[in-house]
């Protein structure tokens, strides 16, 4: 059988060589992609454009504004001197949050008594609002927090005693960066993406170029074929993996807490599952055009929308959630997200690489079995 395969392996890999659009695919649109998506998708919000509002324009309310622009969240823009500013400021997408503080607002708090501020935020993009709102939730209540225990202290009651001592420790990502998040999904995107695109191509380049024929009478087996054509891209594709972790490491400080082994094991798997998948749609197709074309639909949208990559999939519609366990994308995503942040070991994702060995079989098999009716 090796004595099949290997004409067919050194085949491959002169036609790659000779084909530099595969190689571009395998290796440097992955890299493009990384840094492409690494900056463009992030998720982390700051230096967001403020105007404020200061009718009281006191010392009390100018040590409250600076509380806004102490961290790299906001970014003070502009002050207003009326009202009637706000509405051009926001529809022109100038600013994106207003701080209003009403004119007797010293006074209220010198006195002990409840004071209101106003807050607008463009809303017009629902998560950027969102996030904005906890930041202001955030900076509000610390801020009345102090307050309320310096009036306290100042009335000659003693020390506060706090209920409850709040001491959050965040795991796997202490500086809550969207990047270590989003870096493992960008390495199942691309490499699903450009490892069924890659090999979708294979048995349809032998059919335009006629060397079908020959593979018809020589006495190689379908499974020999299967074989031999995708051991060349797995190789590239590997390398190619290699490429993308270091310059996630490089451009974003993504760094592997887990087994370099169970992570190469758990990409060989994911790999001949993408591989044979691609070229299962090379049976099928009639063209290369086609080929690319079914290859880019059922790899892009499903892994980028239903991987878990970038939405959360408990947040979708239960039909919805079952579909996403046919994604191998899914399952990859959750292997590598647990190897790398978390540095766990296979307990923590064994049915998902189960789910990916038993696609990668599948996938091959009836690859084997469209070939041989092609070849037959």
């Amino acid at each position: 059988m090796a004595l099949n395969i290997l004409p067919i392996v050194r085949k491959e890999f002169r036609q790659i060589k000779r084909d530099k659009r595969v190689l571009a695919v395998l290796l440097f649109i992955p890299a493009l992609m990384l840094f492409m998506f690494g900056y463009a998708l992030n998720f982390d919000i700051k230096h967001t454009a403020m105007a404020v509002y200061d009718e009281d324009n006191s010392y009390m309310s100018r040590e409250f504004i600076q509380q806004f622009f102490r961290s790299e969240y906001f970014d003070y823009t502009i002050q207003l001197k009326s009202k009637s500013e706000i509405d051009g400021l926001l529809d022109g997408g100038y600013i994106k949050i207003v701080l209003v503080i009403p004119s007797k607002y010293s006074e209220q708090l010198a006195r002990g008594e409840q004071t209101s501020v106003q807050v607008i935020i463009d809303g017009s993009n629902s998560n950027t609002g969102s996030t904005l709102l906890g930041y202001v939730n955030m900076i509000v209540q610390q801020y009345s927090s102090k307050i309320m225990m310096e009036n306290f202290s100042a009335q000659g009651g003693r020390a506060i005693v706090v209920p409850i001592n709040f001491q959050p420790r965040v795991w796997y990502n202490p500086e809550l960066k969207s990047a270590k998040f989003l870096v493992p999904g960008l390495i199942a995107f691309i490499l699903m993406v450009t490892a069924v695109i890659s090999t979708a191509l294979a048995v349809v380049r032998e059919r335009e170029l006629g060397t079908i024929e020959q593979i018809m009478v020589s006495p190689v087996k379908p499974i020999e074929l299967i074989l031999g054509k995708t051991i060349p891209y797995t190789v590239i594709s590997l390398i190619a993996t290699v490429m993308i972790l270091v310059l996630g490491y490089v451009l974003f400080d993504v760094s592997i807490k887990g087994s370099l082994l169970l992570l190469a094991l758990v990409t060989v798997v994911f790999f001949i599952g993408a591989l044979g998948m691609g070229l299962l749609i090379s049976t099928i197709a009639g063209t290369q055009q086609v080929a690319f074309m079914i290859a880019a639909i059922t790899t892009m949208l499903p892994t980028f929308i239903l991987s878990g990559f970038v939405f959360p999939i408990r947040n979708m519609p239960l039909i919805i959630q079952a579909i996403t366990y046919f994604i191998p994308a899914r399952h990859f995503l959750v292997a590598l997200r647990a190897i790398i942040l978390k540095g766990v070991g296979i307990s923590a994702f064994w049915e998902s690489l189960l789910f990916m060995f038993a696609f990668a079989v599948a996938v091959i098999a009836v690859s084997s079995i469209r070939l041989k009716k092609i070849i037959s």
